[in-house]
């Protein structure tokens, strides 16, 4: 059993959109864990051999307690049925308290329907009365992450300050060589560069070093106001 399930449309994204909240809730004593919804392959400087060995690193360095893959098409995943039953047995069987999903507006055509998949999966996984394997469980939050591609600015619903990690995120964007190393010009501002620096403007927006904004549909409740930043 997960206390936290984040779901990938590819193999970097959780890293990109949530890995200092990764990092941030190991070390809370959280069990993590990361579903990828495609191998992320065909890409210009990848293979799935690669792409596997880069996942493993990074997985490494987030220590996280799970990681899968569910095996469905790159460049054309699609929100149909068999991809919801797929992803809500998993669900079930992993029993999240959270889950993280990508951010429903992008111009990548996968992550709008792996946030439109993850959605619906949450609801299926509570069903009664199916041929899913394992007991209904519905997972009490959902939350979702930016790896966008649009150069749009949503408003988060709340930033984790994720200052102390923020060096180990990078650390695990990096085993992504094929992706953001390889082939590409060394000149200023690199990806690493762009994602340090908003990972800075989120944390100068909470008044921290360094944050990762998250986006909720349902209102969020507190206790109190002690942990505020």
């Amino acid at each position: 059993m997960l206390d936290y399930l984040v779901i990938a449309p590819h193999p970097d994204d959780a890293e990109l959109g949530v890995g200092g909240t990764i990092l941030l809730l190991k070390a809370q004593g959280a069990r993590v864990g990361v579903l990828d919804l495609t191998d992320g392959e065909p890409t210009p400087h990848g293979s799935p051999e690669l792409r596997r060995r880069e996942t493993e690193a990074a997985t490494a360095v987030l220590g996280l307690d799970w990681r899968g893959n569910l095996g469905l098409p790159n460049r054309a995943l699609v929100h149909d049925l068999a991809a919801r039953k797929a992803l809500a047995s998993v669900i079930r069987e992993l029993r999240p308290r959270v889950l993280f999903a990508p951010y429903w507006e992008d111009a990548h055509p996968d992550h709008v329907q792996a946030s439109s998949l993850a959605d619906a999966a949450r609801f299926w996984a509570k069903l009664t009365k199916t041929d899913m394997p394992g007991e209904p469980h519905y997972p009490q939050r959902m939350f979702y992450y930016f790896s966008i591609h649009l150069r749009v600015h949503p408003k988060p619903s709340f930033v984790m300050d994720i200052s102390p990690y923020l060096e180990g995120k990078m650390r695990a964007v990096s085993c992504y060589e094929s992706q953001f190393l390889s082939g590409r010009s060394p000149q200023w501002p690199t990806i690493l560069d762009d994602l340090r620096d908003r990972a800075r403007y989120w944390g100068w927006a909470i008044g921290s070093a360094y944050g990762e904004p998250l986006v909720s549909r349902e209102e969020i409740g507190l206790r109190g106001l002690r942990d505020l930043v």
